[in-house]
């Protein structure tokens, strides 16, 4: 820390004298015309007679990387967004007073340069200044280039820094921005319509999770931070809309780990006229699209040390089947509620009064079977009793038309044929009303007023949650949701 104190002291001291001699070091209303990754590409294989034949004047802006002083020469690396180009400052090129300023400039500094191009001994492309003007003069030391930005939870609380030093980081959110194009170019082109929902719901519904609460002092209600916009989504099927989509911000307040962030990144779309199985093709053909979008047509990636491939079509499993032939529990544990809690126990899974046999089955299923589903899988026929929005299956009740997704050990979509029988709906929200006065925080609430748009008629229809988070891990390898969210949320900083 104190050599830390010491340096930024000896920069505020530069910072005051480039001020006492008049030139400002916030100044503002310097035009940047040229990007270095344009310069880079239109003139990174030409050679110096080519340059010295057309000379071009060209002023670019951005971060001082790197800085090698020879006295009345000085060499520096510049980086914009996109690129970096090396810059040779001489002298004589821009006189005693404007030289000096250059020999108070320091690694971090944003600086405007302009002048024409030309390759040095070495054959690197590089910038001969002919003028400099100083943008913004850094007053904290960026960390060393060897010796950086280390500590993992500090590059999450200052993303800012660990943008500026690492371009792997930047890299992995220039992808994330490609995928969340590609699927809006994939949804649109097939006539889904985006729309918004709200974020600030007075009931909290679309998932079984515990949101977070607030209050409207205008309207003196409460109201919740959305868990999901499914059932806001459903209500414009009703209205007429047959396809739409929202790429949209949700909110639980659950833990925070290496694969879930209270605040989150999900794609919903309802299609009408359509089932649960329609969806799982309509997820290959995405997948497909964002594999020849962002992995330059293929079908294969390396995730942590792991091939996957996004081949169609993908393996499809009956969620008790999974459980039997993936998780190796017996049949006879399965289909017998007491056996289960008995195994469930065995697993160190707790047994809450309020869980029914099917919520069971999920938590067995989550330590047993999804950590081994590695390639795509669709899990299908989900219990009835941790699906209280999907439509059950016609042949067995007990089970409904669901499907979840599953790459690399983990969720990444689940999708339903809906549920748009009112008078079921109001069946499973009061079975939820009873599991919540039970105990169970992460229960629906009944919803009138959803109920009331069933009535009004809810065509037959299928819709998905797909996590824009977990899709960006995998295309990155990225092994912590941290990794993919430019702020996550973390423990308050401790104070030193």
């Amino acid at each position: 820390m104190e050599d830390l104190n010491v340096v930024m002291r000896e920069r505020m001291e530069k910072a005051q004298e480039i001020e006492r001699v008049g030139i400002p070091i916030f100044p503002n209303g310097y035009p940047v015309p040229h990007r270095i990754l344009d310069l880079l590409s239109r003139f990174g294989s030409c050679a110096n007679e080519e340059l010295e034949a057309n000379p071009e004047i060209f002023t670019i802006g951005g971060r001082i990387v790197a800085i090698r002083s020879f006295g009345k020469s000085t060499f520096m690396h510049v980086k914009d967004a996109e690129g970096k180009l090396q810059i040779y400052i001489q002298k004589n090129h821009l006189g005693d007073e404007n030289y000096s300023l250059v020999k108070k400039l320091d690694v971090g500094d944003i600086v405007r340069v302009k002048g024409q191009l030309f390759r040095t001994r070495t054959d690197e492309l590089t910038l001969l200044v002919q003028e400099l003007v100083l943008l913004t003069k850094n007053l904290r030391p960026l960390p060393e280039k060897y010796h950086g930005l280390k500590d993992i939870e500090v590059r999450y609380r200052q993303r800012y820094v660990d943008l500026i030093v690492h371009e792997s980081v930047r890299e992995t959110f220039r992808t994330r921005a490609r995928i969340i194009q590609a699927i809006r170019e994939y949804l649109t082109g097939k006539g889904f319509l985006e729309v918004e929902t709200p974020m600030m719901q007075p009931i909290p519904g679309g998932a079984t999770a515990k949101p977070f609460k607030t209050f409207h002092n205008a309207l003196g209600m409460e109201l919740y931070l959305r868990i999901a916009p499914e059932l806001y989504l459903k209500r414009l099927l009703v209205g007429g809309f047959d396809r739409v989509f929202e790429l949209n911000r949700n909110f639980r307040n659950e833990g925070v780990s290496t694969q879930h962030n209270p605040e989150f990144t999900m794609l919903e779309f309802y299609q009408a006229y359509s089932t649960y199985e329609d969806l799982m093709t309509v997820t290959e053909e995405l997948f497909a699209f964002l594999c020849r979008s962002i992995n330059e047509g293929s079908y294969q990636l390396e995730y942590q040390g792991r091939q996957i491939d996004f081949t169609p079509p993908w393996k499809r499993l009956r969620f008790a089947e999974s459980l039997e032939r993936i998780g190796g529990v017996p049949g006879e544990i399965i289909e017998d509620p007491k056996r289960c809690e008995e195994f469930a126990r065995t697993l160190g899974l707790a047994v809450e009064r309020f869980e029914g046999h099917g919520k069971l089955l999920t938590k067995i299923f989550d330590v047993t079977v999804e950590p081994r589903l590695i390639q795509p899988t669709f899990i299908t026929h989900y219990p009835l009793d941790v699906s209280p929005l999907s439509r059950r299956n016609d042949e067995d009740p007990t089970v409904v038309d669901r499907f979840e997704m599953f790459i690399a050990g983990k969720e990444i979509a689940n999708a339903f044929s809906e549920l748009n029988d009112p008078r079921d709906q109001r069946e499973r929200f009061q079975s939820q009303i009873e599991a919540r006065q039970a105990g169970d925080e992460e229960a629906h609430e009944m919803d009138e007023d959803y109920i009331r748009a069933l009535e009004y008629g809810l065509p037959p229809a299928a819709g998905e949650g797909i996590g824009i988070d977990r899709i960006v891990m995998i295309f990155t390898d990225s092994p912590s949701i941290r990794d993919v969210i430019l702020f996550p949320h973390l423990r308050p900083e401790k104070k030193i």
